[in-house]
């Protein structure tokens, strides 16, 4: 192989290997916003949930009041 071919190889490589290190960088941090907002999700639901079960007691009390 002629050195420019081997050169034009190496800079083409190089290139490559920094592409895939900056994939990998970006997927890192999706995964890493991702697992943020499925934690985020549980919480909302969590709290949604406390809501519903005291909007429930509440029309429940209510409930019971006017049958007094």
């Amino acid at each position: 192989m002629s050195q420019e071919l081997l050169q034009s190889l190496e800079a083409k490589m190089d290139r490559l290997i920094r592409v895939c290190e900056q994939l990998q960088t970006e997927n890192d941090a999706l995964k890493a916003r991702a697992e943020e907002w499925q934690r985020e999700r549980v919480r909302l639901v969590e709290k949604n949930e406390l809501a519903r079960s005291r909007v429930e007691a509440m029309i429940t009390r209510l409930k019971s009041l006017e049958s007094e």
